[in-house]
């Protein structure tokens, strides 16, 4: 039953690498509204808005799912869980990911300080989603080491 503590580490690699891709979005987005004339037409066909919003949807969804998820791995196969910074960021990440979208409707009104905090907020998350993976890394070699 050893295998289930590998499905969390895996689905948050895949979501870093998705929540790479919903950066390059967010940035196309903000070239689309700088953007004037033939570009500016070249890059609204691109859909940004509409595909980062899907992905930033999926992200919010996954995250919380696989962070409950790799809690209760975690306790299921150790009847505990290791409160460490690990566990704390990460929840800390789930909380920070709820508030960016929630920020959604305001942007989507035109609101320019939801957007500053939405991009911040991101910004924040993503430097912690990295750091959450050098941090599960060696959470990953120490279950590689007992089995």
């Amino acid at each position: 039953m050893t295998w289930i503590l590998f499905i969390h580490p895996i689905v948050m690699a895949v979501l870093l690498g998705i929540s790479i891709y919903a950066l390059y979005l967010g940035i196309q987005i903000r070239r689309t509204r700088a953007a004037t004339g033939d570009l500016k037409k070249e890059l609204i066909r691109g859909r940004f808005n509409v595909r980062h919003h899907q992905i930033g949807s999926l992200l919010l969804a996954l995250l919380v799912l696989s962070a409950i998820g790799g809690m209760a791995a975690t306790y299921t196969h150790y009847g505990k869980l290791f409160v460490g910074t690990h566990l704390l960021v990460g929840l800390g990440t789930v909380g920070l990911i709820a508030v960016s979208a929630s920020l959604s409707p305001l942007m989507q009104r035109g609101n320019n300080w939801a957007r500053l905090t939405h991009i911040t907020l991101n910004v924040a998350i993503l430097a912690l989603f990295g750091w959450q993976a050098v941090s599960g890394l060696q959470g990953v070699q120490s279950i590689i080491e007992k089995m």
